[in-house]
């Protein structure tokens, strides 16, 4: 009866992979060799979506936001990204870092100066250069880079976090589908979801890279005086893909962590030096103001479509973009940000991801977008705001002209927006590497070769959308290629939400007595139940019990199942080289169409307390044998039961679980499936 679990390899998915990548190389080579051509070609598209979709990019943002939200503050916010029994990989102040890093880019150095002047040079309605006008001009830009786009990382990120960490299926989009498509997500359904997730990413990542590239181009031009041309971005494309290619196979711990230190050191300075050069008591007033205006309007904006004023290039260059950047950009940072929240609730993960990073993202754009207003208002500086209409990519670098030590000033700045553009690549190349490979195992990353294909495309792809038309092609396409993931996302919602209801049904099934418990109260008699209290049992004495109770009481349920007609398998697996002899033991249950029953025993290692009775040892440890369901670990420890006690524990938790599936059969709507999941 007894049987190891195959160990199976990572491997490249092929559909995934080669159809994606496929399109985008011949995208790029076909925008390279044609591409005015092809830039009326983005424009017509542009033109028909935005006519068709604009409306419906701001409903589709807006329920993001409110599902998430609610979520969070329903009774499913105590729900943990993982089983019941799991604990948060990182200290808070580590988690909080993490995320405060991801909230940082280059797009906030091009944006910070270009938007708030934008707006205030040519609003979407009212007078231009007012102080009204100023002061809108902030809350558009705080709007688009505030709670509506933070609300789609969390929603991916709790749907990748929730179903890798809590259900063990891939970390990838089509898992999210599961609940509706079940065993169909391993086919076309499933290949068409994370295609659409790697094309969206990959052009989101090129519109941020691309940017990035225009406005190093221009720094370089401001320090070397070098030209602003194609030739000079496609060699930073170049460098940076080789700085990229370094960063990745170097590894995760050793490039991207590192690279991500220093961008968040190096851009807290440059935020405390325009504070602290600047007018400081009018920016920090600027600030809450800006804080108070943002809040205050928040629900109005959201749904602001403009059908009367309709400023639709307005529109196009920024909201639509906005909210499609966003959105192809979900399931990079959605990715990120599951891989470091497994054990947080979802209440914890939502709270940390709306509120860390949006405090510094805000600050930032409040802080470098007053000092830009305050020099056009207030110093007269108007050829700053006439060069940010002509050249949005100029804005920057002008804005640090107007302080000191700006030769030192600018050159951080330059290194700081390369290493930013690293950082979004190598982290892009690892994500699109991980949503084109099958694992065995969640906690795996890509093969290296597969990152550095990514980053190459990167390049290719930014250098294309540069050659076509510059910044406002990357823009186009942006909204263009948004469109389809959007779709998905509310596909991602519904099975998110009919997966978070079967934790319902699970926990009322636990609250009704599916039979009487036997055995587990009384174990033996009063002094053998006092003197297995007591213990605090050995290598030794663990290695007997899993040998001589355990793995004999689970072989005989499975027998006995086996002679009812029942799919049932015994597995075993070896623990770390640490404790030897033991293993971790797990009974499968086939319930073909619903979901499989597992009950896995763990030996679990603990310090000696003081106060144990079993005497000086050279190794102050001791174990618990506990059983685990789904939903993580019981709480109870099986050391000192007999081989009875176990078989009835097995049968109690088994007919719990069918009264769950009952409850679940019985409820309003079709149900979710999650068979054939490997616990």
């Amino acid at each position: 009866m007894d049987k190891k679990i195959e160990q199976q390899k990572d491997s490249l998915n092929h559909v995934v992979f080669y159809f994606s990548a496929t399109l985008i190389l011949l995208f790029s080579i076909v925008t390279i060799l044609f591409n005015e051509q092809s830039n009326q070609v983005i424009v017509t598209i542009l033109n028909w979506v935005s006519s068709t979709f604009s409306w419906y990019y701001l409903l589709a943002a807006t329920l993001y936001f409110v599902f998430i939200v609610f979520i969070a503050c329903s009774r499913y916010g105590e729900i943990k990204l993982g089983p019941k029994h799991s604990k948060p990989e990182f200290s808070l102040l580590s988690w909080s870092a993490m995320l405060f890093s991801a909230g940082i880019g280059i797009d906030l150095m091009f944006f910070s100066v270009a938007e708030p002047l934008s707006h205030y040079m040519a609003p979407p309605v009212g007078d231009a250069q007012t102080f009204e006008a100023a002061r809108q001009s902030m809350v558009w830009t705080l709007f688009h880079y505030g709670l509506t786009g933070w609300s789609m990382y969390a929603l991916i990120g709790v749907a990748l976090g929730y179903f890798s960490y809590r259900y063990n299926l891939p970390l990838t989009i089509r898992s999210a589908l599961y609940p509706i498509f079940g065993k169909k997500i391993d086919g076309p359904i499933g290949h068409t979801v994370d295609t659409a997730a790697v094309l969206g990413t990959i052009f989101g990542i090129a519109t941020t890279c691309g940017i990035g590239v225009v406005q190093l181009n221009y720094g370089l031009h401001v320090l070397f005086d070098l030209p602003e041309n194609l030739w000079i971005q496609a060699a930073l494309i170049a460098v940076a893909v080789v700085i990229t290619v370094i960063s990745v196979t170097a590894g995760v711990n050793k490039g991207i962590r590192v690279l991500s230190e220093i961008n968040i050191y190096v851009s807290i300075a440059l935020l405390l030096f325009i504070l602290l050069v600047g007018n400081t008591e009018f920016l920090l007033a600027a600030l809450i103001q800006n804080f108070g205006d943002y809040i205050s309007q928040f629900p109005k904006l959201s749904l602001t479509s403009f059908p009367f004023e309709q400023p639709k290039e307005w529109m196009n260059s920024w909201t639509l973009f906005f909210w499609a950047w966003w959105i192809a950009w979900s399931p990079f940072v959605g990715l990120f940000l599951a891989r470091i929240s497994r054990g947080r609730t979802i209440r914890e993960f939502v709270a940390g991801t709306l509120i860390i990073p949006l405090l510094f993202t805000l600050t930032w754009l409040s802080i470098f977008g007053n000092s830009a207003l305050y020099s056009v208002i207030f110093e007269g500086n108007t050829a700053l705001a006439d060069t940010v209409m002509h050249n949005p990519a100029h804005g920057f670098y002008d804005l640090l002209a107007q302080y000191p030590g700006f030769s030192f000033v600018a050159g951080v700045a330059t290194i700081t927006g390369l290493l930013f553009y690293v950082t979004s690549a190598d982290s892009g190349a690892l994500v699109l590497g991980n949503f084109t490979t099958k694992f065995s195992n969640i906690e795996h990353d890509s093969p290296r070769w597969l990152s550095v294909f990514w980053a190459i495309a990167i390049g290719l792809l930014t250098l294309a959308m540069l050659m076509a038309n510059g910044v406002t092609a990357l823009q186009n396409t942006t909204i263009i290629m948004g469109l389809p993931f959007s779709f998905v996302i509310f596909f991602v919602m519904a099975g998110l939400f009919k997966s978070l209801r079967l934790e319902d049904f699970r926990q009322a099934s636990t609250s009704l007595n599916a039979a009487p418990v036997v055995g587990n109260v009384d174990i033996l008699n009063w002094k053998n139940r006092l003197s297995r209290v007591m213990l605090h049992p050995s290598l030794a004495q663990t290695r007997k019990m899993l040998n001589e109770v355990c793995k004999p009481a689970m072989q005989e349920v499975a027998e006995e199942l086996n002679r009812k007609g029942i799919i049932v398998a015994v597995n075993e697996r070896e623990l770390d080289d640490d404790d030897h002899g033991l293993y971790h033991l797990d009974l499968q249950i086939d319930l073909g169409e619903e979901e499989n029953f597992v009950y896995a025993i763990w030996p679990v290692r603990y310090a000696m307390p003081q106060f144990s009775t079993r005497g000086k040892s050279a190794k102050r440890h001791y174990y618990r044998l506990e059983s685990y369901l789904f939903e993580g670990s019981q709480g109870n420890d099986l050391v000192g039961y007999s081989k009875e006690q176990v078989i009835n524990d097995i049968l109690d938790k088994y007919e719990r679980h069918m009264m769950y599936l009952h409850i679940n059969r019985i409820s309003p709507g079709k149900r979710p499936l999650f068979p054939d999941r490997e616990n």
